[in-house]
């Protein structure tokens, strides 16, 4: 039998074979191409089956030498003899060096990163500067001094209660906003795959039940004028000579939010069809919505357009009102009340003295049904009904008012 070649290849040889396989023992081979291209293959037996692995180039500038090469099959015999497959192996360490470096890349991306991503990823849906400044103010103020520079993959419970526990109590609603952000970009972050397992800010089933529930007086109900103080308000409300004045009254009336009035221009308006149609990316709930406007509505509107412009209510640089422009007036007439909290007031009205049903009143409010089988059959948006029901409350806030019935410290005069 004859002898099994063993280091059977001379370097030179390594430059000058040509085309084919040439063995150098072992299970070291130097396979030579028709092109010239020169690469080094291991051939080895397991379970019975012949299988190759490449181990590099043989020429070239990243060439691998003899001397190395027959290092690299040294290694790869052991493996074989113990029963590994190179192959797989090989798979095995490329997919672990794959996920330390992954790993490494997740470490550097920090909460903060993540925060500003999240912010810049969902902007376009907040139409309000306001809330886009509050998101990055209540992160900056609160939650990067203590987890900004963190890894957001390392992101735990005890990090959000450093952030939260100072101010549960001493500004609850504030605190509630940033519970909220926090999980809001921690889901994200999961999402993108920079890190695993659950929400350390998550409300339900974790932290609630090592923060104590905020009182019904902290969670920041807007205050709201009793209704019956509204005829007062309204009355004097139309002494004023301001376009603030105006807008104030057109929100009234139609329970409209200050974003929705401020932002309104004349497209939006069928004065012929007293329809006022706001549109998705004004409201709060992203739907459009239709208004039925009452014939005070269309007066109001009837002043104001004589004035010119895009807007149903200018401000003085020729825009829209600025968004404080209505709750400024409302304090100066000190009525203990938010422009949005007169909403409430039309709700109250409308449930305590109409026969109107509670769905006609929470459409006109434009309220999404939180009940989804009878979202699901109230395709329609009641607008005829709820074109008397506006009437009916237009009527309401216009009546005379009966001078003991004026309780309410109503300021009028010039704005």
């Amino acid at each position: 039998m004859p002898k099994k070649l063993s280091n059977a290849l001379k370097p030179m040889q390594v430059k000058t074979l040509p085309h084919g396989r040439h063995t150098d023992g072992g299970g070291l081979q130097l396979l030579v191409k028709k092109s010239g291209a020169r690469s080094w293959v291991f051939r080895f037996m397991l379970d019975g089956k012949s299988r190759d692995i490449g181990l590099g180039a043989a020429n070239g500038p990243d060439a691998i030498t003899l001397a190395d090469a027959r290092d690299k099959a040294i290694d790869l015999r052991r493996q074989v003899r113990s029963g590994i497959d190179p192959m797989l192996e090989r798979a095995r360490l490329a997919a672990e060096g794959e996920a330390k470096a992954q790993a490494a890349q997740i470490a550097g991306i920090t909460f903060r990163a993540s925060a500003e991503a999240f912010i810049e990823a969902h902007s376009d849906r907040w139409s309000n500067a306001k809330h886009r400044a509050q998101w990055r103010s209540t992160l900056k103020t609160y939650a990067y001094p203590v987890m900004g520079d963190l890894s957001v993959g390392d992101i735990k419970t005890e990090h959000v209660l450093e952030v939260l526990e100072p101010i549960w109590k001493t500004i609850p609603e504030t605190a509630s906003r940033v519970r909220g952000r926090i999980e809001n970009i921690l889901d994200a972050a999961k999402v993108r795959g920079h890190r695993q397992g659950e929400n350390p800010a998550r409300w339900r089933g974790h932290l609630k039940h090592i923060l104590p529930a905020r009182s019904p007086e902290s969670r920041g109900h807007h205050r709201a004028l009793p209704f019956d103080g509204i005829p007062a308000f309204v009355a004097a409300l139309q002494t004023r000579k301001a376009m603030a004045a105006l807008a104030l009254e057109f929100a009234i009336l139609n329970v409209a939010r200050t974003g929705e009035v401020i932002k309104a221009t004349w497209d939006q308006v069928d004065l012929q069809k007293a329809i006022w149609t706001i549109p998705a990316r004004n409201m709060k709930n992203r739907k459009q919505h239709r208004i039925p406007l009452s014939s005070r509505s269309i007066d109001i509107l009837n002043t104001t357009r004589a004035l010119g412009g895009d807007y149903l209510f200018a401000g003085d640089k020729g825009g829209g009102l600025s968004n404080m422009a209505m709750l400024q007036l409302v304090k100066r007439m000190e009525a203990d009340s938010t422009v949005h909290g007169l909403r409430s007031s039309f709700k109250d009205w409308a449930s305590e003295t109409t026969g109107f049903s509670n769905m006609v009143s929470e459409m006109a409010l434009a309220h999404t049904i939180a009940n989804q089988a009878e979202a699901a059959y109230r395709r329609g948006d009641l607008f005829d009904k709820r074109r008397k029901l506006m009437e009916a409350w237009a009527r309401y806030c216009t009546s005379p008012v009966a001078e003991k019935d004026n309780v309410t410290p109503i300021r009028a005069g010039s704005a």
